[in-house]
């Protein structure tokens, strides 16, 4: 599945990526690459977690790159 994650730097110069269909599906770090990195691994960890306690997956929009534009695959 894809989600969209928006990838902003902050005033602090951390990169902060935020998946908008995931509510709290947060992470961050110093730099873009590893930001995307760990949101990947975020997305996945929310859902597993969604399925452990049962819950519905949230369905995914339309595909729209992150702000560097790239689409955020959970692998």
């Amino acid at each position: 599945m894809k989600y969209r994650a928006l990838i902003e730097q902050d005033e602090d110069g951390m990169f902060v990526a935020e998946v908008p269909a995931l509510p709290g599906c947060i992470s961050q770090d110093h730099t873009r690459e590893e930001t995307l990195q760990n949101i990947q691994e975020a997305i996945a960890a929310y859902l597993e977690s969604l399925e452990a306690h049962g819950e519905p997956i949230p369905p995914f929009p339309l595909v729209i790159p992150d702000s560097i534009g790239n689409p955020v695959a959970c692998p």
